[in-house]
């Protein structure tokens, strides 16, 4: 059995359509996929239209955190989407993005970078507009050679030249609301160095300790060293060890199913959760 339980569509960075994905992931030979695009659920309605034969949908999001200055993840798994509390904060992170990355725009342009919004605004499309749009802009104007070129100091990173803070909820908030809303909690690529400044594990054993279900061990961002040290994190503090693509169509290098999540956790997060029940087509 094959899990993949972190993916993005249109409906935040991605490039596949939340149709598209779900035929993707089933093509891929994945058994589960789950939806998490960006502090959105809009992509949910029309990856369950198109669910093929045989693949079992699991309805999620991945919500923009900061402890003490530095950004986090948390993916929410199975929550009751209409839950107002959860529903409002997701809102104000979404209307956020906006004004942000015109920002990163404009600091973009001070530096000399020949980035236009309104090029940004059109590659994102109906989608929640994030750094990926502005790093694709930036492959097109011939700054970077890559996306992921374009997460670093110099440029999008979370410390980077042209980074800007966007509303983003306190984790501890969060796994309130995502367990409010009948949901399991798991922080995502939890020590994913390259991509900016990481929580102390110190932070990790008190959000275990507050109800965190789980951390997101095996991940294209972290190396072999770092996944084997997350998997004994996760055993010292009694919660669970995933593992997942983070799959963004083209946008990025990870592939479908690049890494998996073990059948007897998924089983645990589908047992914890209240709110929703994975989708089988």
């Amino acid at each position: 059995m094959r899990i993949d339980l972190h993916t993005h569509s249109t409906a935040s960075d991605g490039t596949d359509t939340p149709a598209g994905l779900v035929r993707n992931a089933r093509e891929a030979g994945l058994d589960v996929v789950a939806l998490t695009d960006h502090d959105t659920v809009s992509g949910h309605e029309a990856a369950l239209a198109a669910l093929p034969s045989g693949l079992t949908l699991v309805r999620g999001a991945e919500l923009s955190c900061r402890l003490e200055g530095v950004s986090l993840h948390m993916l929410a798994y199975l929550f009751d989407p209409a839950e107002p509390e959860l529903a409002r904060e997701r809102e104000l992170v979404r209307d956020d993005r906006v004004p942000r990355a015109q920002g990163m725009v404009r600091k973009l342009r001070e530096l000399g970078v020949p980035v236009r919004w309104e090029r940004v605004a059109e590659i994102a499309g109906e989608g929640a507009v994030g750094r990926p749009h502005i790093a694709t802009a930036m492959v097109e104007a011939g700054v970077v050679g890559s996306v992921s070129d374009a997460f670093t100091t110099e440029w999008l990173a979370n410390d980077g030249r042209a980074y800007v803070e966007k509303h983003e909820l306190d984790p501890f908030d969060a796994l309130r609301l995502i367990k409010g809303a009948g949901g399991v909690a798991v922080f995502a690529h939890p020590l994913a160095a390259k991509r900016g400044q990481c929580v102390p594990e110190s932070a990790i054993a008190d959000l275990a300790a507050a109800g965190l279900d789980g951390l997101e061990a095996d991940h294209m961002d972290h190396e072999p060293a770092t996944r084997a040290r997350l998997h004994g994190l996760a055993a010292d503090l009694g919660i669970l060890a995933t593992g997942s693509s983070d799959y963004h169509g083209s946008r990025k290098t990870c592939r479908l199913g690049e890494h998996t999540t073990d059948p007897d956790v998924y089983a645990e997060i589908a047992a914890r959760s209240s709110g929703t029940e994975p989708v089988t087509g």
